[in-house]
């Protein structure tokens, strides 16, 4: 009988009820879920799934009944919801009251984000990649609202600064590129407001050229508008996310009319905020407003603890307080409110509302795509609750100790290997992945050329880090692994037998100079003498070249995933867009693309400074991901804040940099098989060639408009390459006589000529 009920249960299953293609995709992305994760869990290839939610093939049993019971549990949590009723055209509706936001989730009090970005821990911390895989080609959006003009009074609550004729009381529409367009009520006025005060009154000026009449009179009553009345913040960007909370950005006249110093002193700047005893601090502890560990800084967090799924947090940037770093956000802090407005408020929208510098909301737009933990509905009570695993695919809750090659100078887990003291670990002992920095002396050859032409890498880190697996739990160590490019870690081998003047190109062995070439195995790039620790990029683009690797032991993560991928494409379509509102599109041929990137940040310098945070955001997302010490008293051996951040995790940072520059060598060689070319100098995503002509176009093989194939390429897509700068032989040579440098890295000097050792926080 029981094979009979089999029998019956398979055929149940043969036909199980299954959702349409495109609502399986849409509960598939509301649960933050890959196609990899449902393949790997279903048992079948990535391919397969593809099918299933395009509508070409229909999945069958086994498989059927096990997609068909995720599908079921994922509609529970994400119901589509039901389109809001249409009042009839005569039908008036009545005055809006306000509606309190309701929001979810619990701010951490323990939370120890930096208040400022340092060139040390953050965007120095970094090196750019490139990518193999060219996106698709965007077409431009519409173009972002210009800066609003002057501002109308017209007495209401919500007005447009672009509204002079409208009547008293009415409500602009907000624009389509706004995200105070969008379906969610508790939202409609965007992300963030800038908060000013102009003839003695104060106003929020909002996205879209929006304008707010703030009635608060003081910071605590602020808090309570924003979240009562506002409609200030930002869905969430991925199913088990909460959204983001609303963002006050608080202008010199504002703080002035708050009762908050307008600048910091020298103390207060080293400290990072104002002192506990501030009266505007006893203020907001009277009305039972809590601040986080960092306190009251530059990106104040201002909350209450939650009462059931309603949060109550407002974020605070005071730009007088250096919360918008010059190096990556410009003049911002010059502008106007209306436009820091729109230059805050693009960010916001295409990338995610600022939580910090443009480090820390790199790292927090991590977590936000990849929450650690999601709500299950419980069977027996049918309630939600919140799960007691981490989120498929995420980095979870707790955070993980990094093997001890992977550790930097002055962490605990070093403690155990009693090492001497003042000893400088060796590349034996410590994984050396970092960018580029490396040059040579000109050939004679080279000196006869009248050019130095410099090629930069379009958003290299963010390109580097599509498509990369990378380790998601703890390491295991493994003695004489057999080596498997498809497995993240950190292997211990020895790369000095590969030479640079025979390798495979494709499935071709290739003669080239190796001494004119940087070994793809260091950042200086000196050939490596022996073994060393490197991350699992490194060590297949050797097997690539054509020579064998045989680890002796490695720390590998059994527990991966494509942990960036969505965070690469959240950055790229912001950096496209931004590029395509600013006239450099993605469809544009070798020339006119020259021809747009030159002075593109002029036609709307606003737009610039977007396109530069989010490049930084880029940079330092990735490097803080192995933050360092920050003062504190901090001692070796000793743990530091970062660490208890499951998003401390230097291994996938060694990864990232690890394939962005093996991607850079890669195409340095295809170029020197194909030209004869060799590279005078690279800095993490900058090459310099020796040429006759001023144009990339003079160095870069292009045949009937077509590009080399796995080399270098003229464009806005990441990866692709755009033109740095160009300056001549003369100068070059004359530079490194100067400073009796012979090596001197050109690239770092190439855009403009000009040699410093500024911090530009590359």
């Amino acid at each position: 009988m029981s094979e009979l009920f089999d029998a019956v249960d398979a055929l149940v299953a043969s036909r199980a009820a299954l959702p349409p293609p495109a609502e399986r995709k849409r509960l598939r992305s509301a649960h933050g879920l890959t196609i990899d994760e449902v393949a790997g869990a279903l048992k079948v290839r990535r391919a397969t799934v593809s099918g299933w939610e395009s509508g070409k093939t229909e999945p069958r049993p086994p498989e059927r009944d096990a997609y068909a019971r995720l599908l079921d549990k994922l509609a529970e949590l994400y119901p589509v919801a039901a389109p809001a009723p249409v009042p009839a055209a005569e039908t008036v509706p009545a005055p809006e009251a306000p509606v309190p936001a309701t929001l979810t989730g619990v701010p951490d009090p323990s939370e120890t984000r930096p208040l400022s970005t340092g060139p040390a821990s953050e965007a120095a911390d970094m090196t750019e990649t490139e990518n193999t895989q060219t996106p698709a080609p965007v077409t431009a959006p519409a173009p972002v609202a210009a800066a609003p003009a002057a501002v109308s009074r017209p007495g209401s609550t919500t007005r447009s600064s672009t509204s002079s004729s409208r009547p008293p009381g009415a409500r602009k529409a907000a624009p389509t590129n706004s995200p105070a367009g969008g379906a969610d009520p508790r939202f409609e006025n965007g992300p963030l407001a800038v908060v000013d005060v102009e003839d003695g009154k104060v106003v929020a000026f909002g996205v879209g050229g929006l304008v707010l009449d703030v009635p608060a009179k003081s910071l605590s009553s602020l808090v309570e508008w924003t979240l009562a009345e506002a409609k200030l913040g930002q869905p969430k960007l991925s199913g088990p996310g909460r959204p983001a909370d609303p963002l006050l950005v608080l202008t010199q006249a504002a703080l002035e009319r708050y009762g908050l110093p307008v600048t910091l002193t020298a103390q207060e700047r080293d400290a990072g905020r104002i002192p506990e005893n501030h009266k505007v601090i006893k203020q907001l502890t009277r009305a039972d407003w809590k601040l986080t560990k960092r306190g009251f800084g530059p990106w104040a967090r201002i909350y209450r603890p939650a009462k059931g799924s309603e949060r109550q947090c407002v974020q605070l940037c005071i730009p007088s307080w250096n919360a918008l770093d010059p190096r990556f956000w410009g003049n911002a802090t010059q502008l106007p409110p209306a436009e820091l407005a729109r230059v805050l408020g693009t960010f916001a929208t295409r990338v995610m509302t600022p939580r910090g510098s443009t480090a820390v909301t790199g790292l927090e737009l991590m977590t936000a795509l990849h929450p650690p933990t999601h709500a299950v509905r419980d069977e027996e009570t049918g309630a939600l609750r919140q799960a007691d695993t981490k989120t498929p695919g995420s980095l979870g809750s707790d955070p993980v100790d990094c093997a001890p090659p992977e550790a930097p100078d002055g962490h605990p887990v070093l403690n155990a290997l009693n090492l001497p003291r003042f000893h400088v670990r060796g590349p034996s002992e410590k994984l050396f992945e970092e960018a580029y920095d490396w040059a040579r002396p000109m050939t004679d050859e080279e000196c006869t050329l009248r050019f130095l032409v410099g090629l930069d890498v379009n958003m290299a880190f963010g390109a580097g880090a599509n498509g990369l697996t990378v380790g998601l739990g703890e390491p295991t160590h493994v003695m004489n692994p057999v080596f498997d490019p498809k497995l993240p870690g950190s292997w211990l081998v020895d790369l000095s037998h590969v030479d640079l003047s025979h390798v495979k190109v494709g499935k071709e062995w290739v003669e080239l100079d190796g001494s004119l070439l940087p070994s793809p195995f260091t950042p200086k790039g000196d050939r490596p003498t022996g073994p060393a620790w490197y991350a699992t990029p490194t060590v297949a683009y050797a097997a690539e070249l054509g020579y064998d690797v045989t680890p002796t032991e490695a720390y590998l993560r059994y527990d991966n995933g494509r942990y960036l991928d969505g965070w690469y494409q959240r950055l790229r379509d912001a950096y496209l867009a931004t590029m395509a509102d600013l006239g450099v599109t993605t469809d544009l041929s070798p020339e006119d693309f020259l021809t747009a990137m030159d002075g593109y940040k002029d036609r709307d310098p606003e737009l610039g400074i977007v396109i530069t945070a989010i490049k930084a955001t880029i940079k330092g997302g990735i490097g803080k991901l192995r933050e360092r010490p920050r003062g504190e008293g901090w001692r070796p051996g000793e743990r530091w804040r970062a660490l208890e951040r499951p998003t401390w995790r230097p291994d996938i940072r060694a990864a990232v940099i690890s394939r962005t520059r093996v991607n850079l060598h890669r195409k340095i060689v295809k170029h020197a098989a194909f030209t004869g070319q060799y590279p005078v100098a690279v800095l993490s995503d900058c090459v310099v060639y020796a040429a006759n002509g001023e144009s990339p176009l003079d160095v870069l093989p292009y045949r009937d408009g077509k590009p080399l194939p796995g080399g270098f390429k003229l464009g806005v897509n990441p990866g692709l390459v755009k033109h740095e700068g160009t300056q001549t032989v003369l100068w070059g040579e004359e530079v490194r006589e100067r400073f009796n440098a012979p090596d001197l890295n050109l690239a770092r000097s190439i855009k403009d000529g000009t040699v410093t050792d500024a911090d530009n926080g590359e």
